[in-house]
Parts: structure tokens; sequence; C-alpha cells
């Protein structure tokens, strides 16, 4: 993992230090580091940058991130970025209009390119990307808010092969996380107020990603079958979520 690319943020951000995360963190361990960061965020912009920056810090073989979102316009910005690189693939992927992180925002499954330098289905933006970057893998995984595809977390290497399942699978449950804290931050006036509710946000966010990442479901399958749990045992969704993450943690032993 690439804890040291992130221990030393720009002083002039504000944004919130990154700790340094163990490449053994279970996915719940996983979220406790993160929701730390959300409730030290103070505003929007703060909670953004947090999650790219954890992305380099917890996913296996990544060395840039960013977060794309919905605007009004309809087109797809980038809001959060761990560094100018990650920015500059993005928006070769607008103007190619191609790639692993336009295709997640349509796609059920995360989408992988280890290496842009051999065969792959986006061979313009690949080339534009080896020509002008030192990017050489990439991956995205759409962001769900209310059902609606508003987004994409998206993921560069720098090394050919070094995002693989593993780098996937960390990343399907970073990506849970991050629609369940976008989501929040979205239905809430003032960033301050988002701590309120995100305990309970956070086991549907763990929940989510744990099920897609061990079931190989869709997210919205994942979310339906909580939801039917829920409504099933006449239980709140969140306990149902909380039930499933401390029966994932009790196998772990």
């Amino acid at each position: 993992m690439n804890s040291a690319a992130l221990t030393s943020p720009d002083p002039h951000s504000g944004v919130t230090d990154v700790p340094d995360v163990p490449a053994s963190l279970r996915p719940a361990a996983m979220f406790d580091q993160l929701a730390t960061l959300i409730y030290g965020a103070g505003d929007f912009t703060e909670i953004y940058e947090a999650l790219v920056r954890s992305t380099v810090t917890l996913v296996d073989g990544c060395d840039h991130a960013s977060l794309m979102l919905r605007g009004r316009s309809g087109i797809f910005d980038t809001v959060a970025a761990s560094d100018p690189i990650a920015r500059q693939v993005d928006d070769l992927e607008r103007k190619h209009n191609e790639g692993p992180c336009l295709d997640a925002i349509e796609q059920e499954r995360p989408q992988l390119e280890p290496d842009f330098a051999k065969t792959t289905q986006w061979p313009t933006l690949a080339a534009a990307i080896i020509a002008e970057t030192p990017v050489r893998g990439g991956a995205g995984f759409r962001i769900v808010v209310e059902r609606s595809k508003i987004g994409a977390l998206n993921l560069f290497s720098d090394h050919e092969g070094a995002l693989d399942e593993a780098s996937v699978n960390q990343g399907i449950i970073l990506a849970a996380f991050a629609s369940v804290v976008i989501a929040a931050v979205q239905n809430r006036d003032r960033a301050d107020t988002l701590s309120q509710g995100l305990d309970s946000n956070r086991e549907i966010g763990k929940a989510i990603g744990l099920m897609m990442a061990f079931h190989k479901i869709s997210d919205d399958a994942a979310f339906d079958l909580l939801r039917k749990a829920s409504q099933d045992m006449n239980i709140k969704i969140a306990d149902v979520a909380r039930q499933v993450v401390n029966h994932h943690n009790t196998d772990k032993g």
C-alpha cells in the first residue's frame, strides 16, 4: 500500500491528515479509519478530499485517486483529486469520452485496466495517458446515491499490473462507503451535522461493501437484501447492517 504517499498533505489544503494504515487492516477497521477522517472534516470539500486521500492509502497498488460527481449540467466533474496527475487523467477521460472511470458510472461491475500499454478497450485514452502521464493502470467504481448513478471513485497506478483483484475488492468497499458519505452530505445543509447520522450510515456502508465483496453482488442487490431483511424483521436497516458486520467480524475471529 502507498501509505507513505499521504503522510504529509499540503499544509494549506486544510485536509485532515490520513493515518498510516497497515496492509492487514480488515474492511470494518477501514471504515473506522475513514469515519475518523469524516468526523474531522470541516466542510464538503474536505470530506471529498479525505475520501480520495484515504483511497490512495488504503488500496493496494493505488498511487493516485479522484472522485467524479455529476454536476447540475449533467457533466461529470472532478470534485476531489489526490494530486494533479489524478485530475489530469480524469480530464483525458472526459476529453476522449472513454475510460474505466466513465464506464464504471454506467456499468454494474467495477472497471479495471491493469496495463494501458497492452491491448485495451480504451485505446485512444490509453495512448494519451501513456504519452502525457506516468499512469499505467486504472480502475473505476461507480457511486450510487438513492438508486441514481451519480459518479465514480477512480484509482490510478504508476506501475503496470499493480492494480489487481485485491485492489478491486478494496475499491468496492471504499466506493460503498463513499456512496453513503456522499448521500449524507447531499441530504444535509451543513457539513457539521454529518456526524449525527454517520454512525448508522457507516454500518450500512460496511455491510453493503462486505456483501458486494464476498458474495459478488452489485451495490443495488446488497442494499435490497438489507432493506428486505429490515422489513421482514421489522427493525431498522442500520441494525440489520450492524448484525451483518458483527457476524463477519465473529467469523474472522
